[in-house]
């Protein structure tokens, strides 16, 4: 049974920052590139940050400087730092797990930042 479980989303003021969390279960995970995507109301979902099985990222033009992914391969944890988040960072945040066969999606958390 493959899960993957979000938090940490929530409100935040424009420039704060929010740590958002991951946790998977039934997938080898240390295997796995885990990345988070993100949909905002009216817009499809995107990518904003992949992590390698062996911790290489790469992170979407509009989030880089500013957000990083990592990954606890001990834990089956996946973390998206989120810093001087801005207004257009509001949107419903998924975790995605990479596998040989396909990918899997989690329920996704809810980033709103005011301004």
């Amino acid at each position: 049974q493959v899960q993957l479980v979000e938090s940490g989303g929530g409100l935040v003021q424009a420039g704060g920052s929010l740590r958002l969390s991951c946790a998977a279960s039934g997938i080898i995970f240390s295997a796995s590139t885990m990345g988070w995507y993100r949909q905002a109301p009216g817009k499809q979902r995107d990518l904003v940050a992949t992590i390698t099985s062996t911790g290489i990222t790469n992170y979407a033009d509009s989030v880089k400087g500013r957000f990083s992914i990592s990954r606890d391969n001990g834990k089956n944890m996946v973390y998206l730092q989120m810093n001087r988040l801005k207004p257009e960072d509001t949107a419903v945040y998924y975790c995605d797990a990479a596998t040989r066969l396909r990918n899997y999606w989690g329920q996704g958390t809810p980033v709103t930042v005011s301004s």
